[in-house]
């Protein structure tokens, strides 16, 4: 479980035969669970200021291929406070930026989301490459959200230009309340 808080960014140093290799500060140990750009990845090696991880196919299948600079952020402990919204690092889809805009102070940037805008209510909450942030509008193909300058100094969201693909994570109330209702139709 994460809370969609960006500790850092790190540097994929290696991505071969499956094992993904980053250079970070943060700090875990084998068997550990860390959120990669929204992605929830089990530590298998350490040492040197770097992680490692494998990923699988079932894993590359859904999620947008990493970049040179990634969101790293280890699993919530009990105890600390919680500050984003609960995010499993389950990826549900891979959206396309659409547009990106200054708006004051931030940036505002609209992202196609194909088959999850069932998911989504203005000021709901959204994980984007792992980034746990606040559905500012609904748009026909997706939605738009509002970053201020901390998330962009903090995450790679301020690299976002039209085109780029994000990890998209939703709301997983809402994914079981869909499921309850199906359930309750379908009886």
């Amino acid at each position: 479980m994460f809370t969609g808080l960006v500790r850092e960014v790190g540097r994929v140093v290696s991505f071969e035969d499956g094992r993904l290799v980053l250079a970070c500060e943060t700090e875990a140990a084998v068997g550990d669970s860390v959120a990669v750009d929204g992605v929830c990845l089990t530590v298998v090696d350490t040492g040197g200021g770097r992680l490692a991880f494998d990923v699988v196919p079932e894993t590359l299948a859904r999620v947008k291929p990493f970049r040179e600079h990634v969101n790293v952020e280890p699993a919530l402990r009990a105890g600390e406070p919680l500050g984003g919204h609960y995010v499993q690092g389950h990826v549900d889809g891979v959206g396309t930026v659409a547009r990106v805009a200054p708006e004051g102070d931030g940036v505002r940037v609209a992202i196609d989301a194909p088959g999850l805008g069932r998911y989504l209510v203005e000021k709901g909450s959204v994980a984007v490459d792992g980034v746990s942030l606040t559905v500012a509008a609904l748009t026909e193909s997706g939605f738009a959200v509002a970053l201020v300058p901390h998330t962009l100094a903090a995450t790679t969201l301020s690299l976002l230009a039209p085109g780029d693909r994000v990890n998209l994570e939703v709301d997983v109330l809402a994914k079981y309340v869909e499921r309850l209702l199906e359930a309750r139709v379908g009886s």
